[in-house]
């Protein structure tokens, strides 16, 4: 049975990493070489380390993951559910980064 290339491009791999989230605390957190991606909601964890690798070709250590339930809001006096978001907290390997303001570099 052949190997599978480790470093070939999926596209499932950009539905997997839907966004950067950038916030005071995910800048904080990258002051210890991790970056926090929004993630797709059925994405699991080898799934989201497979597609950071893959994508920016970085060597992921670990991978911890938070499900952000949605707020109960109004508008217009109307009561609506804002939608879950899924984050993954990715951390590097010693000597790895990741810019994401500029984006994906291919």
């Amino acid at each position: 049975m052949a190997k599978k290339q480790a470093a070939a491009i999926d596209n499932r791999h950009y539905d997997v990493i839907v966004a950067p989230h950038i916030t005071e605390k995910s800048t904080l957190v990258s002051e210890h070489n991790a970056v926090v991606f929004k993630v797709a909601g059925d994405a699991t964890k080898p799934e989201i380390k497979a597609a950071v690798e893959a994508i920016w070709k970085v060597k992921v250590t670990g991978v911890n993951t938070i499900v952000q339930k949605g707020k109960t809001k109004k508008w217009k006096g109307a009561p609506y559910q804002r939608s879950d978001i899924k984050k993954a907290i990715v951390t590097l390997a010693d000597g790895e980064q990741i810019d994401v303001t500029s984006g994906v570099n291919s």
